[in-house]
């Protein structure tokens, strides 16, 4: 099975080339980022047309998540309330991050982590609540349902110095400050590891470049963009690889796909 993850930054905006990728990469699975975009609203018919089922949760002008699917999910719920009491989401629903349904034997957990802003800052602190909070909705999953565990989607975090072209500042900079990268470290310690590195160890990899500077070009990226998986299906990866093609395009998004695949 082959899933990817990818950050689009707009679906009616690249909508056209996500169906000429999956054209010529036709994943089982295919997770999305930032549609920016109510359900109602959504372009379904191009992918439909590809053999994909749709699962979206949509938010107006900002974030969203959205699966598709070559065979039909099972058990959909978006958001952390259908596991998680109410006291403990409080608003955190009211952002569309969070989309989840099983394929086989797998359940897939496509996340868009906030970007937090600037360290210190609301948005900052928002970051680290909804982590804390994703590490027990993920916990929650685990401890109840008898399924491994694919969660993919953009972080907004690298983990490593090495997941960043110069790390140098780091410790101030939003996205691989200390307090979440432990935030994310914590998430991770409840069984789940990080597929790419399986398969890539070395520095110069990203999945996300900054449209300024031209940072693409100058290969100036962040890896923010994660399959984590459970001990089970990470013995079953293959391969983890990151595929550049749609950041060379005209007007691409910022952030490029992330192809897992496992036996």
């Amino acid at each position: 099975m082959k899933v990817a993850t990818w950050n689009v930054n707009s679906i009616r905006t690249r909508q056209d080339q996500v169906v000429e990728w999956l054209q010529n990469n036709p994943v089982d699975v295919l997770c999305l980022q930032e549609t920016k975009v109510m359900e109602v609203q959504f372009p379904r018919s191009p992918f439909e047309e590809l053999g994909y089922h749709l699962y979206i949760s949509g938010q107006k002008s900002y974030n969203g998540v959205a699966i598709f699917s070559r065979t039909p999910l099972e058990q959909v719920s978006t958001g952390f309330s259908p596991l998680l009491d109410a006291e403990t989401v409080g608003e955190l629903d009211e952002q569309k991050r969070v989309i989840t349904g099983i394929v086989g034997d797998v359940r897939i957990v496509n996340l868009y982590v906030p970007n937090g802003s600037a360290v210190g800052s609301e948005k900052y602190d928002y970051k680290l609540l909804w982590l804390k909070v994703l590490r027990e909705y993920l916990q929650t999953l685990l401890d109840k349902q008898p399924y491994e565990l694919c969660i993919c989607g953009d972080f907004n975090i690298a983990l490593e110095d090495r997941d960043i072209h110069n790390p140098k500042g780091k410790e101030k900079h939003i996205m691989a400050s200390p307090v979440e990268r432990q935030a994310l470290q914590s998430v991770l310690e409840i069984g789940l590891a990080d597929a790419f590195r399986k398969f890539t160890t070395e520095t110069g990899h990203y999945s996300w470049w900054d449209y300024r500077t031209n940072a693409f070009s100058r290969n100036m990226g962040w890896r923010i963009d994660h399959h984590y998986l459970t001990p089970k299906l990470y013995e079953q990866a293959s391969s983890c690889r990151i595929d550049i093609a749609p950041r060379k395009l005209p007007k691409p998004s910022d952030h490029t796909p992330v192809i897992v695949e496992w036996i």
